[in-house]
């Protein structure tokens, strides 16, 4: 099973950057987008209906505005969008897939905004993702898949020190990914973050960098998507990696692959 995810920053921009050929290249079985900015109905019905695959759109209220989006090749046993906190719901930032031996969760985490003008919408996100992890995970598997706009550690991000209270490096948020993963400040907690686990003390594997000042060339950047899994699918794990070769938006697409 393969699971790849991509912040692709419009989709109809990406579209015309090789969006399609990275789509089928990857072959994967689910394909998670975050910030689609586009009702579906805006989007080349080529780039949405694709042979084998099911897709579900969940698009922010505001036009041009974040929103999800996910292909799979198997049929969901249940579907819903969503956490119940109105503010993140109405922006489309939630999928949760039910399958057989696993909850899968396609998720655009609010960003906290300059200021902490959003911290409080971001905070209460992040709470309610762990909730349904903890909750879920008694039941079978769970992955959460997205750009959860933090950067846990200084290794996750190329200037710590002058990054100190930015938006998604902030104590707060750092602190709630801590207690989000297993090993952390909650002994509640179910998920595990394998790619850092696999790649331990190594720096400069990022996901996200800036358009401004050739960052991407530069490799001053942030890790900031993640695909987690709770514990029980840990042996499952084959590989997680990211794909820093595929251009088109300012993120780089992840995938997981598990065992069948």
């Amino acid at each position: 099973m393969k699971f790849s995810c991509w912040n692709v920053n419009g989709i109809r921009a990406v579209a015309g950057k090789g969006f399609g050929d990275w789509f089928s290249s990857t072959h994967a079985d689910v394909i998670s987008l975050q910030e689609v900015k586009a009702f579906q109905d805006q989007v080349d019905p080529k780039v949405v209906n694709v042979d084998g695959y099911r897709c579900f759109w969940n698009a922010a209220k505001k036009p041009g505005y974040s929103g999800t989006a996910t292909w799979t090749r198997i049929e969901p046993l249940d579907y819903r969008t969503g956490l119940g906190i109105p503010v993140c719901d109405e922006e489309g930032r939630t999928q949760i897939f039910e399958f057989k031996d696993y909850f899968y969760l396609n998720c655009y985490f609010p960003n906290s905004q300059p200021e902490r003008a959003r911290m409080k919408e971001k905070l209460a996100y992040c709470s309610e993702i762990k909730k349904f992890c903890e909750s879920m995970a008694l039941k079978k598997g769970v992955i959460v898949a997205g750009d959860y706009n933090v950067a846990h550690t200084p290794l996750d991000i190329k200037n710590a020190k002058s990054n100190e209270d930015s938006p998604g490096f902030t104590q707060e948020e750092r602190d709630w990914m801590t207690s989000f993963l297993v090993g952390g400040t909650d002994q509640n907690s179910v998920m595990r973050d394998v790619f850092r686990e696999r790649n331990p003390g190594a720096a400069g594997l990022y996901t996200w960098w800036s358009y401004r000042a050739g960052a991407r060339g530069k490799n001053v950047g942030w890790r900031i998507d993640y695909q987690t899994v709770s514990a029980g699918l840990l042996d499952r794990v084959i590989d997680v990696d990211h794909e820093r070769q595929v251009m088109g938006s300012d993120h780089c697409p992840i995938y997981l692959r598990l065992k069948n």
